[in-house]
């Protein structure tokens, strides 16, 4: 067998070689993995991506995914932007938190056609900037100057915002429902109201162990009490000075009864009377804002609430001071009471006390036994926790985390935002015995005034651990309720 002589430059024969077997899928997936393990090893950082449309600030809310209404961007944009700023100034008024007059903001001008929309909210202005390419552009401001208890009305611009984002409502008919839902009337006559505030300081009053007596007593002083607020108010007269006077009344009375033997639980009389001075609405808000990125709107409205509860202890307080120097009797503040009630009555009283505060703040008629079932619910989590032995800090803290999430799926399941259904509810849960007691202690007993200092930075405890698991509540909740919000668009798209 003769062979062929190799061409110079020819490539040897690799018949002896071993033979490469093709790669199985999963070599070549693996393959594939290594590779892109390495280049991100070995590659440097991305680059800056773009900004993120504003629009993706309505992720979680109630109203992402707006629909976009036919006709693309109305021509008399201003319009849409003072009606926007109007529904915004109306939010803000009746106690919306800064991240939902945001969203409601973004939605509204997204589903009327407006873009390259930004929003600036602080505690009293809201501010949009309207710039479209190659036009010039708008920048409005609105500042807020009045609150009003009205979770009715906030309930009714809720549900607008979610009729326009679901597309069934245009520019003007939006306007006209604007204004009707601030010129419409509130729920409850002022001497409901009036009557509601002595309700719900009898009833706590029972819940907190005072008998009776104690409750009539609370209920009278808060009826006066009420009217006057309502008085000074007409005449002008600052908050700060409203609540203080208000404290100190509900105070004085309690003493004078004590001094004559009429009640033997002055403490709790005061606790009823002071309970719905305390700024819980405002308080949420500001947890709420923090949380979710508005530092100063959170600031404006801490610094509003810490006033608020200074007041009602300079109120408290003068009026300790006047007992003291007219000889009034000592109050043992380290006193208990034993519940003077049965569970089922106690569960009855907090869903009293629950509706009473509803009337107070204005909610609708349809809201007021749904919000009382999440009072009673975060109630019974309350006296859960404390049968655990989780302590008087973490009681509340879990007990305002079950009303928090009870409350937004209620509250959009009722077509209302959160805050309207988890502040009544959550109302239950603030120290008002432990601020009583520990204002008593730095004003009366001074040596012992580490002691008043300290019962202060718990109930601030109490107090902030409650705000934040509304909120923590709230956020929890979000993914429950993707379906609601949905539903309730795809019924606004059929009306």
């Amino acid at each position: 067998m003769t062979h062929r002589p190799e061409k110079p430059g020819a490539r040897p024969h690799t018949d002896g070689l071993p033979k490469t077997e093709p790669l199985s899928p999963s070599q070549l997936h693996q393959n594939a993995a290594a590779k892109r393990m390495l280049r991100r090893l070995v590659q440097g950082e991305n680059p800056p991506t773009a900004p993120l449309s504003i629009v993706d600030r309505l992720t979680g809310s109630p109203y992402a995914n707006p629909m976009i209404q036919v006709g693309g961007v109305d021509t008399s944009a201003r319009k849409t932007l003072d009606f926007a700023l109007h529904l915004a100034e109306t939010m803000f008024r009746y106690g919306a938190g800064a991240l939902e007059v945001e969203t409601s903001i973004i939605a509204v001008t997204a589903a009327l056609g407006l873009k390259n929309i930004e929003v600036d909210i602080t505690n009293q202005s809201v501010a949009i900037n309207y710039a479209p390419k190659d036009q010039t552009p708008i920048a409005l401001l609105r500042v807020v100057r009045s609150w009003t208890n009205n979770y009715a009305g906030l309930a009714k611009v809720h549900q607008l915002v979610t009729d326009i984002v679901a597309g069934g409502v245009g520019r003007d008919e939006a306007i006209r429902r604007l204004d009707e839902a601030i010129t419409s009337p509130k729920p409850f006559p002022r001497w409901m109201v009036t009557i509601a505030f002595g309700v719900f300081a009898a009833v706590f009053v029972g819940v907190l162990g005072g008998g009776p007596v104690s409750s009539l007593i609370a209920f009278l002083s808060n009826i006066g009490v009420s009217l006057l607020a309502r008085k000074l108010g007409r005449l002008r007269m600052p908050d700060f000075f409203v609540t203080a006077t208000s404290a100190f009344v509900v105070t004085i009375v309690a003493l004078l009864l004590w001094r004559f033997g009429l009640t033997n639980s002055p403490a709790i009389v005061v606790v009823g009377g002071i309970l719905l001075l305390l700024p819980t609405g405002r308080l949420v808000s500001s947890v709420q804002d923090a949380i979710n990125g508005f530092p100063v709107t959170a600031a404006g409205r801490f610094l509003s609430t810490v006033l608020t509860f200074g007041a009602l202890v300079a109120g408290i307080a003068v009026a300790f001071v006047v007992g003291s120097k007219t000889g009034m009797q000592e109050i043992d503040v380290t006193e208990t009471f034993p519940p003077a009630y049965d569970l089922w009555v106690l569960v009855i009283f907090i869903a009293i006390a629950v509706m009473a505060i509803g009337i107070t703040e204005q909610t609708s008629w349809t809201l007021l036994l749904p919000t009382a079932a999440v009072g009673v619910a975060g109630y019974l989590v309350l006296l859960g926790g404390g049968a655990l032995g989780l302590g008087d800090r973490f009681s509340p803290a879990l007990s305002a985390v079950v009303i928090g999430l009870l409350a937004r799926v209620v509250a959009l399941k009722m077509g209302a935002p959160q805050l309207v259904v988890a502040v009544p509810a959550a109302l239950i849960l603030l120290p008002g015995l432990t601020i009583f007691r520990s204002m008593y202690v730095l004003t009366i007993e001074e040596s012992e005034i580490l002691l008043g200092a300290g019962g202060m930075l718990n109930a601030g405890a109490i107090v902030l651990g409650a705000a934040g698991g509304i909120v923590l509540g709230d956020t929890l909740a979000r993914p429950l309720t993707r379906s609601l919000a949905s539903n309730e668009r795809r019924r606004a798209r059929r009306r």
